[in-house]
């Protein structure tokens, strides 16, 4: 069973940067799609980036130039550099990991395992 553990949230004012952390446990993360999600309070958990086990990328069109999702393989860490954030921002963040895909998923249901998840709060 993988563990995924996640940190680095916190609050910030407008304009801010912020880098999230995710460190797993027993699998080789590179190898497989890893994802950033999100969840505010009363929304549905939406996907911010992901990256595939090439490198490949995928951010939603809100943080597009802003984040940065990346791998550090001799920590077996998954980052989000998050930078110039604003209040629509504001939520729960988590990670996530699937072993039977490569690709950059974007969405929560090909995810099967999770983080507890860090939260984020930007003010204006």
């Amino acid at each position: 069973q993988v563990q995924l553990v996640e940190s680095g949230g916190g609050s910030v004012q407008a304009g801010g940067s912020l880098r999230l952390s995710c460190v797993a446990s027993r699998y080789r993360i590179s190898r497989y799609s890893m994802g950033w999600f999100r969840q505010a309070p009363g929304k549905e958990r939406e996907g911010v980036a992901a990256i595939a086990s090439d490198g490949t990328t995928s951010y939603t069109d809100s943080v597009k130039g802003r984040f940065t999702i990346s791998i550090d393989n001799a920590k077996n860490t998954l980052y989000l550099q998050m930078n110039s954030l604003k209040p629509e921002d504001t939520a729960m963040y988590y990670c996530a990991f699937d072993p039977w895909r490569s690709y950059a998923a974007m969405a929560p249901n090909e995810y099967n395992y999770w983080g507890q998840g860090t939260q984020v709060t930007v003010s204006s």
